[in-house]
């Protein structure tokens, strides 16, 4: 295909979050618009990049790092490129040292293959953990919390958590640990690539972040 490429080994930041450093080989040069998705090409960058946090297969073994399988592609590669500084603006959308750097090396072509890859993997199924949040996190997640002009969850989502492509991501059976601190990381604007979120999240108290996303984990 004519395409030069080039290393990038992932080191200090990985190392941050006690993650080995890894190696491997992306596009240097990028096409206008990118191609059809090469899935066993996102398949190697998942391996060898993504798989020390995320697991090789998108299912991660801990909430400090999000689940990617089943993951609509669009939203994945819409997060990649948020965590890079665009034209004009003094920081990314998404504030994460170690993505920048990850996200950076990364072609769009290169992006568009590991999200495909990642949204045909199959979500391992997750729980709730604490019974007592059920009601509440069904309450808000189907109905909102009217005082305070906080929309359900399922209106954009779905009654499932199964999203919208390009527009909503799936939240089924994601961490509920990570949920709430993507929660905060919104109310505080830590995490300004969604609007709506941050005017959700910011009408929001812990313990109803902690009980929607709760229930989220064992939504289905």
């Amino acid at each position: 295909m004519n395409r030069l490429y080039r290393s990038l080994v992932v080191i200090r930041a990985a190392a941050a979050f006690g993650v080995t450093a890894v190696s491997v080989t992306v596009s240097a040069a990028e096409p206008a618009q990118p191609a059809k998705p090469d899935v066993a090409r996102g398949q190697a960058i998942a391996t060898q990049v993504c798989a020390a946090c995320h697991a090789a297969d998108g299912n991660s073994a801990g909430a400090a790092f999000p689940k990617l399988a089943g993951q609509h592609a669009e939203y994945i590669v819409k997060q990649l490129k948020d965590y890079k500084t665009q034209p004009g603006a003094k920081a990314p959308a998404r504030n994460n040292p170690i993505m920048a750097g990850i996200a950076g090396a990364l072609s769009d072509q290169d992006m568009v293959n590991v999200a495909a890859y990642f949204a045909s993997q199959k979500t391992k199924q997750g729980y709730a953990r604490d019974k007592n949040d059920v009601a509440l996190g069904q309450k808000i997640y189907r109905g909102g919390i009217a005082d305070k002009g906080v929309p359900a969850c399922a209106a954009c989502h779905g009654a499932t958590g199964m999203g919208i492509p390009v527009q909503y991501p799936r939240l089924s059976w994601q961490w509920g640990d990570y949920t709430v601190a993507q929660l905060n990381a919104f109310a505080s604007g830590q995490r300004a690539n969604s609007e709506p979120m941050h005017a959700v999240s910011s009408r929001m108290n812990e313990a109803e972040m902690k009980a929607v996303a709760d229930y989220i984990a064992g939504l289905h």
